[in-house]
Order: C-alpha cells, then sequence, then structure tokens
C-alpha cells in the first residue's frame, strides 16, 4: 500500500511539471511575441521619423531628397517644440506600456490558481496590426470595434450632459423597490441592447408667468336610464358564461381527483355558493364552521346550503383544466377568470383623472408569487397593478408573476415603465385623460413614451431618474423655509417636461408634461415647534398630485370594509375571493354613478354594505328553491321556532324585489298563528304563509294578495 502512494504521489509530481513545462513553453512565446512587437514598433518609428522629416523639408526644384543619415541627423538637431521628438515620446511610452502589460499577463499564468487547474481554451495571443498604435496582448479573441456594450458596463455610457453623473439604471442611490430588484437584476444580464439615451439639458424656469394650462377633457361620461338591481351589475362582471366555465373545470378537477365521485355542481348552487361567501364578509366570524353550529348559527348561510357540501364545492372549485398545457403560466390556474373579467374592466367608461399604483392582495402563506411591498397596510400577498379613477373605478389590472415584458409594438423602459404602457393601452389619447402615478413608475422615457401617444402624465420622481437634473439639497431649502420650490424644464423628443422640487417638512420632486408649479396655492399645514397650524405656499403640481392619485388607495379602502376572510393555502383560492371583492366595489361605483347622472338623492342611495347584502341575497335566493336545503330533526326545528317567538322582533323583515318576483319556490303554507298581511295598505289577518318569503299574505276569494305581492 505504501509503495502505492508513494507511486501515485511521483504521478502526481510528474503532472505537475508537465504543467510547468506548458506553462514556460507559453512565456517563452510570449518573449518572442514581445520581441517581434518591439521590432515592429522600431520599423514603424523609423518609418513615421522619415515620413515626417520629409514633410517638414520642402523639397526645391532640381534638389535631392535627403538620405537616411541626413534625416536622423536633422532630428538630433535641437529644435523648439520639434514634433519628431514629441512622437519619439509617445511612442516610448507606448513601448513601455506594452513591456508592463506583457509582464503582468505573465504574473497572472504564474498564478497558482492558474498554474493548478488548467485554462479553458488555452492562451490566446492577438498579433497587433502594423496600422494600429494598440500594440497591447489581450487573451480575448473579440476586437475592440466588436464589442457589444452592456447594460452593467461602465464604458458603455455614451457621455454625461454637464450636470448630470446619476442614472436611474445605475444610480444606487434610488430606492429599488423590494418585490423587483430580483427580477430587474436578472433582466439585465439577459441579452438585451442599451438603449440609446438622448443628451438633455435642463433649463430653470422663471416663475413669472410660467403657468401651463392643463387640457381640457373633451370626453363625457354616458347618461344612465335607469337604475338598475344590484344583482344586475354584479352579473354584468360574473356572467353566465364565467359561471359555466367555473362549473365545468369543478367538475372536471373533481372527476380527475376522484373518478367514482361527482361533485354535480350546476350554476345555481355556484352563485349560492358565491352568495353565502359574500355572507360571511358580512357577518365575518372567525372560522367559516361557526356559521353551521348551533352556538353562533348564522341562518342565511346555513339554510341556504349544508357545511359538507359548501366545504366540498370549496375544495373542487377550479377555474382551468390541470391536464392542459399552461406554456409555463404561473397564473395558469386563474387565466380563465382573468380572461372573462379583464374586457369587462377595460370596457368601461372612463373619466379624465386616472391613477396607477399597486395593490396587495393579503396573504402570509408559502408562495412564490407572494411580495412584499413596506408602504402597504398588508405589507405580504400578491401584488397587482391596477388602472382606476379617482374613486376608485377599476378599468385594467394586471398581476405580478415575477416578469413583466415589455409591451409589444412599444419602446422598452424598463419593468416599472412597461407595466404603465401595457395598463394605459385602453385609454384613448383623443381625448385628453391624464394619468397620474407615484416615483416607482416615473422616468423620462416615460413620460416622453405617453406622450407620444397621447396621454399626458404627472407624478413623483426620483432624483436619480431625472438624468441631468439637479436641485437643491433639502438642507439648503430647510433654511429658506417650508413652502420652498424650485422649478426646471427640460425638452425630450419634442416632449416638454415640467420638474418641481417643493420642500415641507421634507424635499419631494414631481415632474409632469401638462402641470407646472403655478399658479401658487396657499394651504394649512402644522407646525409641531409652534403648536399650530401655519400658512405654507404649494405650487399647483403639487395639488394636482394630491387630489387625483388617490384612486387604488380608495379601491383599498372600499375592499377592506368587507373583504372576504376564507382561509385556504390555494392561491386561486385568494385571486378568485379577491376578484369578487373587486367586482362588488365596481358594481357599486357603477350604481352611485347611474345614481348621480338621474340626480337621485345621497339619502336614497344604497351604501355599501346595503348594496353587497342585497348581491348576497339575490345570489342565494333568486331562483333557487330552498325547500329541499332544510337539513336537522324536526323537533330541533320545532325547538327553533319556538325560540324565535320568543325573541319577536318589532319588524319582520322583508325580501327584496328580485327574490319576491323570481316566481321560484313561493308555495302558500298554513300556519297555526293568524298575523296581519304583510302587503302594504292591506289590514287583514290570516293564515296563509309564504314559504320561501317567510311572511303572511291574504289568499282567499276576496283578496289575492299572495299574487300581488309576488309580481
Amino acid at each position: 500500500m505504501e509503495v502505492k502512494e508513494e507511486s501515485e504521489e511521483l504521478s502526481e509530481v510528474k503532472e505537475e511539471s508537465e504543467e510547468l513545462s506548458e506553462v514556460k513553453e507559453e512565456s517563452e512565446e510570449l518573449s518572442e511575441v514581445k520581441e517581434e512587437s518591439e521590432e515592429l514598433s522600431e520599423v514603424k518609428e523609423e518609418s513615421e521619423e522619415l515620413s515626417e522629416v520629409e514633410e517638414g523639408h520642402h523639397i526645391k526644384p532640381g534638389e535631392k531628397p535627403l538620405s537616411r543619415s541626413s534625416s536622423i541627423h536633422a532630428v538630433e538637431k535641437p529644435h523648439h517644440h520639434d514634433p519628431c521628438v514629441e512622437s519619439f515620446h509617445q511612442l516610448s511610452s507606448v513601448t513601455h506600456s506594452n513591456e508592463k502589460q506583457s509582464q503582468s499577463e505573465i504574473t497572472n499564468i504564474m498564478n497558482a490558481t492558474t498554474f493548478y487547474g488548467k485554462r479553458p481554451g488555452g492562451l490566446k495571443i492577438r498579433i497587433p496590426s502594423f496600422e494600429s498604435d494598440d500594440s497591447c496582448l489581450s487573451d480575448s479573441g473579440d476586437s475592440d470595434e466588436d464589442h457589444t456594450p452592456t447594460p452593467g458596463d461602465e464604458s458603455s455610457d455614451g457621455g454625461s450632459t454637464d450636470n448630470s453623473n446619476n442614472d436611474e439604471d445605475s444610480d444606487g442611490n434610488c430606492d429599488v423597490h423590494p418585490s423587483t430588484s430580483a427580477t430587474a437584476a436578472r433582466g439585465k444580464s439577459a441579452t438585451t441592447t442599451k438603449r440609446k439615451r438622448q443628451k438633455v439639458v435642463w433649463k430653470t424656469v422663471k416663475q413669472n408667468k410660467s403657468a401651463k394650462d392643463i387640457p381640457i377633457w373633451q370626453g363625457a361620461l354616458p347618461d344612465a336610464d335607469a337604475i338598475r338591481l344590484p344583482i344586475q351589475y354584479f352579473r354584468d362582471f360574473f356572467d353566465s358564461d364565467l359561471l359555466d366555465t367555473i362549473v365545468e373545470q369543478s367538475n372536471l378537477y373533481c372527476t380527475q381527483q376522484n373518478p367514482n365521485g361527482a361533485l354535480k355542481l350546476d350554476q345555481n348552487e355556484l352563485e349560492q355558493f358565491i352568495g353565502t361567501v359574500v355572507y360571511m364578509s358580512v357577518f365575518n366570524l372567525p372560522r367559516s364552521r361557526m356559521y353551521w353550529s348551533s352556538a353562533c348559527r348564522v341562518p342565511h348561510v346555513a339554510d341556504v346550503m349544508s357545511r359538507d357540501r359548501w366545504e366540498e364545492i370549496k375544495h373542487f372549485i377550479h377555474f382551468n383544466d390541470n391536464m392542459a398545457p399552461n406554456n409555463s403560466d404561473r397564473l395558469f390556474k386563474v387565466r380563465s377568470l382573468i380572461d372573462s373579467l379583464l374586457p369587462k374592466f377595460q370596457a368601461l367608461p372612463q373619466d379624465q383623472m386616472l391613477s396607477i399604483d399597486e395593490q396587495i392582495v393579503p396573504f402570509k402563506g408559502k408562495s412564490s408569487l407572494k411580495q412584499y411591498v413596506p408602504n402597504k397596510p398588508y405589507k405580504w400577498g400578491y401584488k397587482i397593478f391596477v388602472l382606476c379613477d379617482t374613486k376608485g373605478l377599476v378599468h385594467s389590472f394586471d398581476i405580478f408573476a415575477g416578469n413583466i415584458e415589455p409591451v409589444p409594438g412599444l419602446p422598452d423602459i424598463g419593468a416599472s415603465g412597461n407595466i404603465v404602457l401595457k395598463l394605459t393601452q385602453v385609454i384613448h389619447g383623443a381625448v385628453n385623460h391624464l394619468v397620474y402615478f407615484d416615483k416607482w413608475f416615473s422616468s423620462l422615457d416615460l413620460f416622453v413614451a405617453l406622450a407620444n401617444n397621447g396621454i399626458p402624465a404627472l407624478g413623483t420622481v426620483q432624483q436619480c431618474r431625472l438624468r441631468g437634473c439637479s436641485f437643491s439639497a433639502d438642507t439648503e431649502m430647510k433654511k429658506k423655509g417650508r413652502g420652498t420650490l424650485e422649478e426646471q424644464q427640460v425638452v425630450v423628443d419634442n416632449v416638454e417636461i415640467r420638474a418641481v422640487k417643493w420642500f415641507d417638512k421634507r424635499g419631494v420632486i414631481v415632474a409632469s408634461t401638462f402641470a407646472s408649479a403655478q399658479p401658487v396655492s396657499n394651504i394649512e399645514r402644522w407646525d409641531k415647534n409652534l403648536k399650530q397650524k401655519v400658512t405654507v405656499e404649494c405650487p399647483s403640481i403639487i395639488s394636482l398630485y394630491n387630489k387625483f392619485m388617490g384612486g387604488v388607495d380608495a379601491l383599498d379602502a372600499l375592499i377592506a370594509y368587507h373583504r372576504i376572510h376564507v382561509r385556504s393555502k390555494k392561491y386561486y383560492h385568494r385571486l378568485f375571493f379577491h376578484f369578487v371583492d373587486m367586482v362588488i366595489v365596481n358594481s357599486w361605483l357603477l350604481y352611485r354613478r347611474d345614481c348621480e347622472s338621474l340626480t337621485v338623492p345621497r339619502k336614497k342611495q344604497k351604501d355599501l354594505l346595503a348594496f353587497r347584502t342585497s348581491i348576497a341575497q339575490a345570489l342565494c335566493m333568486q331562483g333557487k328553491d330552498l325547500s329541499k336545503k332544510k337539513r336537522g330533526w324536526p323537533s330541533l326545528d320545532v325547538e327553533r321556532e319556538l325560540e324565535k317567538k320568543k325573541h319577536r322582533g318589532p319588524a319582520t323583515v322583508m325580501p327584496t324585489q328580485e327574490v319576491r318576483s323570481d316566481a321560484v319556490g313561493h308555495w302558500p303554507t298554513v300556519e297555526s298563528e293568524r298575523q296581519r298581511c304583510k302587503l302594504p295598505h292591506c289590514k287583514g289577518q290570516t293564515v296563509i304563509k309564504c314559504a320561501k318569503c317567510t311572511v303572511h299574505l291574504c289568499l282567499n276569494k276576496n283578496k289575492d294578495c299572495f299574487r300581488e305581492f309576488h309580481q
């Protein structure tokens, strides 16, 4: 064994000696190339000296040109500011640098890491041409002319303006969004060409007569013909085609999971499931099974569907076929839902003021789609980019799945700008819609691209994304006092952009293609030192941003009032319930728009909670027969009826118009107790009761209140 180990050590020593010999041969080759390059440089030096002397000596008619010895002798004579001496010093410095580079390459070859590991591809030597002044040796086989600059290469910067040393893609002081920083880093390594940036020159704007006119809206919202029922607004989005798709895919998924058991889900039962989920968002019990428990039973949910059936539908609800090819689509399971709802949102009439921002669907479970946004009320969840108006009406959305591709036919201006161009495709540029967004999206390229599409824009912007623009520091503006402002303008591709920095408690920069700092208004701000409100000058561009930017925040607030909280580990469940909330809010905002169009008083309009419960009641009861849904022993039902008589309320809950007139399941039953008829202006006493509406109604040869009530 010892002999074998010694033989292996000898073989290793032999291999190391062979590698040393190879490195030695390569170093000898380098020295030979170095000697050849020195000879070439000497020949070139002599030829250049001859050419320079001949050019400096004017040959007269009949005079012989200078010989080599005489030309060299002429160079050696002292002469003030001789170009030959300068070229000789330049050539000597080039030769000296070449010698240093050759020595550094030999040192790299003798490095220990290179010595003990073979260099891939061997040593490549590029012999410089005679015409080139660059005689350096390089290990790369590519020439300098074929070098393609990459986005992260510092040498690829094509020059900057006088006061511009920051770039929106390379500045390290910019606030990079945490959820997309990794994606941006991966995008830079892709095979993309760097955009050629136009040199921009910013000019300071004098505040005298510098105000810009805000574009006048050329469009108008359509007038409403009548106020519709809440369920009709809801079914504009969740139509029969979408419900049929969900029913079909859910039944298919159940068959794939359990071939022996069928789900047998139909459209009516799916509507009842959605209605119970909406009811749960109103009552908001901590666990879903508590709606069926004896301690806190909710009849609005428990009487519609049994607990086991509800959980079965929740388990098997599906929106796409798992066996179909998905082409690596991370949103494949909800793609049919997105494709159905997105065109309906995009077809809604748009107001003039629109805003773009991020929305978070709350979720803290384990998911590759989960994002973290620190400045949101819910910091963890699924991120959706939303285009909506100032009241929160959604016109377009895009779920962030880890990568934002450029829009076909539009310039690639980065991930944050591409999503704005994608969402604004539904905006008609001929009627002067104004778009607002925050500093995560803003850049000069985005303002120019939107202006070329006929869409004026306004938004806060980071200092590093305004290349070439420099404002005073916050410390300098703080000395001047609150309300200090600076304004600059630039023209890029025939698009004028104004940038204003305003200092209140801290500095903020806002840029726009249609607004400016003037006119300045006075606002009241709290001063913590004086313990009172003080008057501060506020630019017009700041006032416009504060007034029209909060559309997505208003949408988040309306959804958060009565959000559907149904626990699930499946990400498509969370997105589906979020879209139900979004559709209800959109339906209510459309209802409010129609009420304002018809000048309906605010007191007669339904608030969001009443609108939501009306949709839930219609989904659970309209067109459904609830007589077959009763569960439990008859003795328990009798006991429950006795408890209801003990705690009788002051008024009977009346069903809505859509439930009364659906003509399904309204059967007259005879009760033992006589009560007053619930038809308005009828004072009769009757024992006839509707099985579905649970109200007493007259039904005899003299009065037919039952039929009149259900018409």
